[in-house]
């Protein structure tokens, strides 16, 4: 082989393993198959359906898979368990890259109430996720937790609160995460509205977001590295849908070690 045939291989090579160590690696090693939590409410739902589109094995934590297939049909992998219960979910994280959790309180008493939904179900799933080596964690939380006087807090069982500390719980966990925190939900046609990005969880006026436009973002934040260990607040203003999801998230700053 000729010196100069030989130095163009080299370089070749050299070009080849410079790419990999940048963007085009990352989503190779992104998530294969995720377990979605909170899968048959109106938020999960979205995220199930987009997870599909785009390719991915879904695995779907329900407390009953006869009447979640209703919902979610035969595309995906359900196992049975409840976020109350440790016990019932090492099962569904076996396998699982990335956990998306899209659970929430319903209502401010009972069984179903903030503390034991929004904080120590989302605490047991971070438990489990590390426990079985999960990849990534992609949480939906809500804006305005770090603001206790918040009415949302007086009238929903200091849901805002709980929320924190189901936060925190995952930050302490040790799993890479993501942290959604929407602005106020609602079922409009999603993609037709440009997101807002921020941090800080400043007081603002009233901000809203589609629920599909949620899901859109958990599963965006699954391809790039640059969303991990972030936490940032969401909502949508009329403007042109995003394309650039990667230099959105690397304009994030990452949170602070617990």
């Amino acid at each position: 082989m000729s010196l100069t045939r030989r130095s163009a291989l080299i370089g070749a090579c050299l070009l080849a393993a410079s790419a990999c160590s940048t963007g085009t690696s990352s989503l190779s090693a992104a998530p294969k198959t995720v377990l979605v939590v909170g899968a048959t409410g109106r938020t999960g739902t979205p995220v199930v359906n987009q997870l599909l589109a785009d390719g991915y094995k879904v695995q779907v934590l329900v407390r009953d898979p006869a009447k979640a297939r209703a919902t979610l049909g035969e595309q995906v992998t359900y196992f049975t368990g409840d976020v109350t219960d440790p016990a019932s979910l090492a099962p569904a994280m076996q396998g699982a890259d990335a956990v998306i959790s899209a659970i929430g309180a319903k209502g401010k008493d009972g069984p179903s109430r903030p503390e034991v939904i929004d904080y120590q179900g989302v605490r047991n799933l971070a438990n489990a996720a590390s426990a079985a080596g999960v990849k990534q964690f992609v949480l939906v939380s809500s804006r305005a937790v770090t603001q206790k006087d918040h009415p949302l807090n007086r009238m929903f069982g200091d849901v805002l609160i709980w929320k924190l500390k189901g936060e925190d719980a995952l930050r302490a966990s040790g799993v890479p995460y993501t942290i959604i925190r929407p602005g106020g939900l609602g079922n409009g046609e999603p993609g037709k509205n440009t997101f807002v990005i921020e941090q800080g969880d400043k007081v603002t006026g009233q901000t809203t977001i589609a629920r599909a436009d949620v899901a859109t973002v958990c599963v965006q934040a699954l391809k790039y590295p640059e969303a991990l260990n972030r936490t940032f607040e969401l909502n949508t203003v009329p403007g042109s849908p995003m394309t650039d999801w990667r230099a959105r998230f690397a304009e994030l700053k990452p949170d602070p070690s617990p």
